[in-house]
């Protein structure tokens, strides 16, 4: 069988798109946040999970803190950071920043950082 997420809006708002989705609510072993934000600065404040989190950029760019490295993602990447490493991002450039970030897990398991 085959679940289905349906968002009512997502045929006329495919960018602005923004959600969190647990995949254990639809049967699924990774969990997805769909991410729209246009504020320069923007972003989640330093946090880890004990699952790797796949950030596929489709639009914008970020400045990403992973561990002690600091890098700037644009649309067309995809950057994996590792089970247990601090990480965050902030929007950067004045245009909006789009991603879907792929949890490894069943639902999100955030430890906050600062």
């Amino acid at each position: 069988m085959v679940l289905i997420y349906q968002r009512a809006d997502a045929a006329t708002d495919d960018v602005g798109w923004n959600d969190d989705i647990e995949g254990a609510s639809i049967g699924s072993q990774v969990s997805l946040i769909l991410e729209y934000e246009s504020r320069d600065g923007a972003g989640p404040r330093l946090h880890r999970h004990p699952y790797t989190e796949t950030f596929v950029v489709r639009h914008g760019r970020a400045l990403f803190t992973v561990g002690d490295e600091r890098l700037e993602a644009s649309g067309g990447q995809v950057l994996v950071v590792p089970a247990f490493m601090p990480h965050k991002f902030a929007v950067i450039g004045g245009e909006p920043f789009v991603s879907t970030n792929i949890h490894a897990s069943p639902t999100f398991e955030t430890e906050w950082l600062e």
